[in-house]
């Protein structure tokens, strides 16, 4: 295999990239970013790491999610805290459903660049270049708006380091106290119109942290009831920002990204002689693949061949996004391949993009009972084939957004309209993401009784 550095992946075709007008101020911009101070840091990623190697041995499970694209306008700290403390519990709920670890990574500080299906967008006859995310351009539909400027690099970057701080200090802080989490969540459950279907996992939870304290087991004696680990991810797009933040770790010598613990190459970009694949090839970190229904399961272990050429556990992570309807058809021959050479991945669902559909009010929605049908066809195909089902991966927020319909409480196509704040893809709000993970629980229990 030829030798790997940051930039080799720039000899090789590309796809998904935008077209900077001003190349020389791209390259002083990447030279900024090259001397800025990294984002995270090769200890912290291989932490992440070790506990994804027990999700690839069937002993945890993985929770990733977050924004489908972070906004530079929605950038906050009560944005930021909600989507914190949404993750927490569904953590909670999966914990103690699952009997087991779960390892959280948010799709925060840093998911801010999205591929498009079209180079251009077109209203009212009108078209210009598709909006690709705020780290590229604006989402307003003007001209201007939508030349890339390479000024936007910098910003999201100073924006992902506030946001990791603020993360940082949330997760050791106090505001991942498990009694405060678990006192979020039976607020939850008090108020939703379904509350008989959680209330008695949502009481055992109560039992449990009561009985610890009765016992003495408390924030104070186990910094474990107070503090967790929180990793961030996004998609790695553009690669000159990627390359740009990439360093050699100077105690292992080998080279990491650092714009996040965990980066993803998407569905579009995983060509195995492009840019893409050379590049995710030569970083240390763990990664992520997407796969969609045309993958073929000879081309599946081509792919994991050239990204975990050593078989390590927790190195790759088959991120599965087919859709409900296809899934069952699909999903089964991939598992079983994979199973048959004996290749160290761990699966995880993405029931968001396969399932994207248009209102009938015009809106790009997604339904909530596809979303579930999804994640338990995922959870039924592994149990048929002896595998593990490994994680979930979620487009969602903790603001109480109207984006996607059904849940509990029962947004129809017309309630779209009265909180739809996303500029890509549609998100699940908070209730329905704490909803999915009691419901997922079970799943995951069942899972759990195989192991």
């Amino acid at each position: 295999m030829k030798l790997w550095n940051p930039d080799s992946w720039r000899s090789l075709p590309i796809v998904q990239q935008p077209e900077y007008p001003d190349q020389q101020a791209l390259k002083q911009v990447e030279k900024q970013l090259n001397d800025a101070p990294p984002l995270v840091f090769a200890e912290e990623t291989r932490s992440l790491y070790k506990q994804l190697a027990d999700v690839c041995e069937g002993k945890s499970f993985l929770l990733q999610g977050g924004d489908c694209a972070e906004s530079f306008t929605d950038f906050n700290a009560a944005n930021i805290r909600d989507t914190f403390k949404t993750l927490l519990q569904m953590a909670v709920v999966l914990t103690y459903g699952g009997k087991c670890p779960v390892v959280k990574i948010a799709r925060m500080a840093g998911q801010y660049a999205k591929p498009r299906s079209s180079d251009f967008e077109t209203i009212e006859g009108i078209s210009l270049p598709s909006y690709r995310g705020d780290i590229i351009n604006n989402f307003e539909f003007t001209e201007q708006s939508r030349v890339p400027d390479p000024a936007r690099l910098m910003t999201a970057y100073h924006h992902s380091a506030a946001t990791l701080n603020l993360l940082r200090a949330f997760a050791q802080g106090g505001l991942a106290d498990l009694h405060q989490v678990n006192r979020w969540n039976m607020s939850f459950v008090a108020a939703n119109p379904l509350k008989e279907k959680y209330q008695q996992l949502a009481d055992r939870i109560q039992d449990a942290l009561e009985f610890m304290e009765v016992c003495g087991i408390n924030a104070a004696v186990a910094p474990s009831l107070r503090e967790t680990d929180l990793y961030t991810s996004h998609e790695a797009l553009l690669l000159g920002y990627e390359e740009a933040l990439t360093r050699r770790d100077h105690l292992s010598g080998d080279w990491y990204d650092c714009s996040a613990h965990f980066v993803w190459i998407g569905e579009r970009t995983r060509q195995l002689d492009h840019a893409h694949i050379e590049f995710f090839r030569g970083i240390k970190n763990p990664i992520g693949v997407k796969v969609g229904p045309g993958m073929k399961p000879d081309e599946l272990i081509e792919l994991i061949d050239a990204l975990n050429p050593d078989n390590i556990p927790g190195r790759l992570t088959l991120i599965t996004r087919m859709g409900a309807d296809i899934l069952p058809e699909k999903l089964p021959a991939l598992v079983r391949k994979v199973q048959e050479e004996g290749r160290k991945v761990i699966w995880s669902s993405d029931p968001m993009h396969g399932n994207t559909e248009k209102a009938s009010t015009g809106y790009k929605t997604r339904s909530f009972n596809n979303i579930l049908r999804e994640i338990s066809q995922f959870f039924a195909v592994h149990k048929a084939e002896g595998s593990y089902p490994g994680g979930v991966h979620l487009e969602m927020t903790g603001q109480h957004v109207t984006e996607c319909t059904g849940g509990a409480y029962g947004l129809s196509d017309e309630d779209l309209a009265q909180r739809y704040r996303t500029q890509c893809d549609p998100r699940l709000n908070a209730d329905q993401v704490l909803e999915l993970g009691f419901l997922v629980a079970d799943l995951l229990k069942d899972a759990r009784k195989k192991v």
